[in-house]
Order: structure tokens, then sequence, then C-alpha cells
């Protein structure tokens, strides 16, 4: 009896870890979080891929959404001309994994929205595994008070704080572009291009969290 139980127990342990895969989570997503897909269209991409197609199938609306990346712990999915969708499995402790998902809307320029939910798809504090980064953060720290001063002008020109959020596909990294700029008119985004970092911001997923990578260099990018 004893020998039976440790084999049943073996047995729900291999199939946890099994489960713990993006592709079956996405499947088991609730409708609620699904809003143009059903969970047929959720178990068609992972099909389709799977038989080297493209993984492209007729959402609620009757429109195209494609499936572009499925590893076993990143996907990304075209949901729309305008919007996007990345998941990433990412490790709490040693037995524990949740999910970050960033919902990415590009109509006129892109902006993204990041939530996290357990592997139930139980809702988390956003706050307890991302602090986002200050607008400042995407301005050159090497500029001159004069400079200073004309940025300070410029800012003063747009009313909207805009990010695009990246996951990564590789590596437990979380990326942020700066798209303000991108809706401002052409003369004043261009005269605003000089005080900018050329690179995004990196964050890296550290102890239960996403902090500043230590790639991430402050220094002057001119």
């Amino acid at each position: 009896m004893k020998k039976i139980l440790l084999i049943l127990g073996m047995c729900l342990c291999v199939l946890t870890t099994q489960a713990q895969d993006i592709k079956s989570l996405f499947i088991t997503m609730p409708d609620s979080l699904s809003l143009l897909l059903t969970k047929v269209n959720r178990e068609d991409f992972g099909d389709f891929l799977a038989s080297n197609m493209k993984a492209e199938v007729k959402n609620r609306f009757g429109k195209p959404s494609e499936m572009t990346k499925l590893t076993a712990d990143y996907l990304k999915i075209k949901m729309t001309s305008a919007s996007e969708v990345e998941m990433k499995l990412l490790p709490l402790n040693d037995s524990t994994k949740i999910l970050c998902v960033v919902h990415t809307y590009m109509a006129p320029t892109s902006d993204s929205h990041i939530s996290f939910y357990d592997t139930s798809w139980r809702k988390l504090s956003d706050e307890a595994f991302l602090t986002l980064p200050e607008e400042d953060s995407f301005y050159r720290n090497d500029l001159s008070e004069i400079q200073t001063d004309s940025v300070r002008n410029l800012r003063m020109r747009t009313d909207m704080y805009m990010l695009k959020a990246e996951l990564s596909e590789d590596t437990n990294s979380l990326r942020f572009v700066y798209t303000t700029p991108d809706y401002l008119d052409k003369e004043t985004a261009k005269e605003l291009a000089p005080y900018l970092r050329k690179m995004p911001v990196l964050y890296e997923w550290k102890e239960g969290k996403f902090v500043l990578s230590e790639k991430d260099s402050s220094i002057s990018e001119k």
C-alpha cells in the first residue's frame, strides 16, 4: 500500500511539473482573461506550430490572431493588427513559478500594460514584482544646465508618459522602450531626440522580482 501511494505521489509530482509549461498554462487560461481567444483557439496555436504550420486562428470576432513564438516558458501572439501579447513563466522560488503577461497596444503609439498571475491564473500584486522606470530614466544624465532647461521646456509639450515593454524569449529580462516621442509632432520629437538615451531601459528577474539590470548603463549616451 505504501509503495502504491509513493508511486501515485511521484506521478502527481510529474504531472504538476509538466503542467507548468507556458503552453499548458495558456490553454487553461480563463476565458475572462482571454476575451479574443476561445480555448479551442488557444489549443490550435500549439497544434499548428507543432505541425510547422502558420499558427493563425480566427478569434471570437472572426479576425485573425497569430502566435509567432512559443517555447517552454515564453509565447508571443499578434492579437490584432494593433495589439500583441507576450507571456513569460518566471521562477518565484525553487518550487513556484508565476506568469508575467504584457499587453501592448499600438494605436497609434505603442503602450504596454504588465500583469502578474500565479499558475492558477489568480491575479497577483503588480507592485510586488515590478516598479516601472521613472520617465527621467530615458533621458541622458550628462546634460549641461542649458540643455537641461531646453529639455524641461520641450517636456512641457508632452502630457503622457508612454512605454513599450518587451519580454525576452531567451532570458528572464524585460526591457522598456520610451514611446512618448512617437505621439509628438515631428518637429518636437526631432528636438527632443538628442537628449534621450539611445538604449532601452533593461530590467532582470532577480530573487522573485524585476530590478534594474546591472548591465543597464546610467552613464551618458551621446
